[in-house]
């Protein structure tokens, strides 16, 4: 019997690799149809990622929004300066807080309460780049929360003023000094809001206010109870208080050394609550330095300005020179930390470089070379007003003033007294001599704007005396008291003018140096308007004699000249009183 073989005919073969074949292409096409799809989303998300990436830009991104204002399309600059203008306008708002029955103000500033413009917009451009961030400026943008900042102890504070109005406020503890003995200051609790509750409401009407939806705000009061408990301040004053005031401290300034006992500090002294639940020290800076003005200057050295001395009929300069000091919260503080110890009572006190007000290269700059204008006036000697112009002559001699600068000589001396040696001396007082401390000195007024006048400087504010007084110029002379009527000139040219004052027994000069502008030249009318005196008789100790002079009017020229030529012509109007003649009985 033949055996039939099993493999398949060539024909079947074929058949079989056609069909599968067939069925491989059928699978195939749908799975290249789908990473097809798949690719072209991806290429369609990248190209519109990309787009909106490239519309929102570099700065911040468009849409965005803070407190209802777009900074879309802004660099960070320019939007936390749109976002602070809006933080001005709020916190210049006042927030309007009911409680207790009453309604109280809270300036947000002094609260502590503020927008940071600068990180809320950090905030808006984080992640701009993101997936979703990007699309956020193309659908439309979104709301960004401000960064708002608060100062836990300013509103504290603020609310402990605003306690003195709704409840009553917590009286604090403390330790003070009689003499070196500490004295307990009990403290007290109050009734108002309590900045720890308040915080968070009181932040929230603050952004609403930011918004331009401003609202009162009620809050409850409730006890306030004192950073510091009564225990604790007793064992300061038992412990800490007993050994600041238990010796004197030692004060290093470089190489020199001051002792000050506890008598010379314990009146400024005073232990008071931390903010922490402790007692801290703590010394008046300014009364003390005040207290020991007199031995700092055994270690302080003042600032020297540059100024010019006259010497060989010209101005020669005086070099600046730097000055040391301690200052007063430094000093303060030293006395402190060497109170607090037990032993080694010591402590530097670091002296502070001071700058003069002019320095010698500044001083070098001011063009002071020549003299430019000088007046003399005459009087008897040896009259109290003299000793009263001496001493405003003193006090202006060598005084600079830089291009530009307003000299007042009320502003400059300031109120006269006998502490700097003004002494009483006539004046003229509501059309009456009377005795007051610095008459006189519009004496010196008058030489100095004379001065002013034929120096060819700006002339402010100057007033002539009511009654004309024959050892003046007539129409050229001024008056000055405190407070008003007041003596002004401004340096209007671009050179420092010095003041360089002399006198004698029976006449005062007044000399400026700078660098020379103009020739001057006055001129004068006739008198005219001319209105008699009358006599009067008057009794009384402090009735003062005055001899009669007629009122009239005059009109003064000043004339500015350069090379001869006439640049230009100023008047000066006068109208002077009739002087009444008092014979004093």
């Amino acid at each position: 019997m033949a055996l039939q073989s099993t493999r398949p005919s060539s024909t079947e073969q074929g058949k079989a690799r056609r069909g599968a074949r067939l069925l491989l292409g059928v699978r195939t096409r749908p799975r290249r149809a789908t990473v097809l799809a798949v690719t072209m989303i991806v290429l369609l998300v990248a190209v519109a990622y990309g787009a909106a990436a490239a519309y929102s830009g570099p700065q911040v991104p468009r849409g965005t929004r803070v407190l209802g204002i777009d900074l879309g399309g802004l660099d960070e600059r320019a939007a936390v300066e749109r976002l602070g203008k809006r933080a001005a306008e709020g916190a210049a708002q006042p927030l309007r807080i009911r409680a207790g029955g009453h309604e109280v103000s809270l300036k947000p500033e002094e609260a502590g309460l503020s927008l940071d413009a600068r990180a809320t917009v950090e905030a808006a451009m984080e992640n701009k780049f993101g997936f979703f961030s990007v699309f956020d400026a193309v659908l439309g943008g979104r709301d960004v929360d401000p960064r708002v900042r608060v100062d836990e102890s300013k509103l504290a504070d603020a609310l402990a003023k605003a306690n003195a109005q709704i409840g009553a406020p917590v009286k604090p503890g403390a330790v003070r000094f009689h003499g070196t003995t500490p004295e307990v200051v009990l403290p007290r609790a109050g009734v108002g809001l309590d900045p720890r509750q308040a915080a968070a409401p009181i932040r929230a009407a603050f952004l609403r206010a930011l918004a331009g939806k401003p609202a009162p705000l009620d809050l409850e009061t409730g006890p306030v109870q004192p950073k510091v408990g009564a225990d604790a301040v007793r064992r300061t004053a038992e412990g800490p208080a007993r050994v600041a005031v238990s010796g004197p401290v030692t004060l290093l300034f470089g190489g020199e050394r001051l002792t000050i006992e506890a008598e010379g500090f314990a009146p400024f002294l005073t232990f008071e609550p931390d903010g922490a639940g402790a007692m801290r020290p703590r010394i008046d800076g300014e009364k003390l330095a005040q207290a020991m003005e007199p031995r700092l200057r055994e270690v302080e050295r003042p600032a020297r300005d540059a100024t010019f001395e006259i010497k060989a009929g010209g101005p020669r300069l005086v070099p600046s020179a730097a000055g040391r000091e301690a200052e007063p919260k430094a000093l303060a503080d030293a006395v402190v930390s060497a109170a607090v110890r037990a032993q080694g009572r010591e402590a530097n006190v670091p002296l502070t470089a001071t700058e003069p007000r002019l320095t010698t290269e500044e001083a070098r700059k001011l063009g002071v070379r020549e003299k430019i204008s000088t007046f003399t006036t005459r009087h008897p000697c040896c009259a109290p007003r003299v000793t009263n112009i001496h001493t405003i002559a003193d006090i202006l001699d060598g005084h600079i003033v830089r291009p530009g600068e307003t000299f007042s000589l009320n502003g400059i001396v300031g109120k006269r007294d006998r502490a700097r040696g003004f002494v009483p001396a006539p004046m003229i007082l509501n059309g009456r001599y009377v005795d007051d401390v610095g008459g006189g000195i519009s004496q010196f007024a008058t030489t100095m704007f004379n001065a002013v006048f034929f120096g060819g400087l700006e002339d402010v504010q100057h007033m002539p005396h009511s009654f004309y007084i024959s050892r003046y110029p007539a129409g050229r002379e001024s008056t000055v008291s405190f407070p008003q009527p007041d003596f002004r000139w401004r340096n209007d040219s671009p050179y420092g003018v010095l003041v360089d004052t002399s006198y004698t027994d029976t006449s005062i000069t007044v000399t400026f140096w700078s660098t020379k502008r103009y020739d001057i030249e006055s001129e004068s009318s006739e008198r005219y308007a001319i209105r008699g005196f009358d006599s009067k008789t008057d009794t009384g100790e402090n009735c003062i004699p005055m001899p009669g002079a007629d009122g009239f009017k005059i009109d003064v020229w000043r004339i500015f000249k350069q090379d001869g030529k006439v640049l230009r012509r100023q008047k000066f109007h006068t109208t002077y009183l009739s002087e009444p003649r008092i014979t004093c009985t």
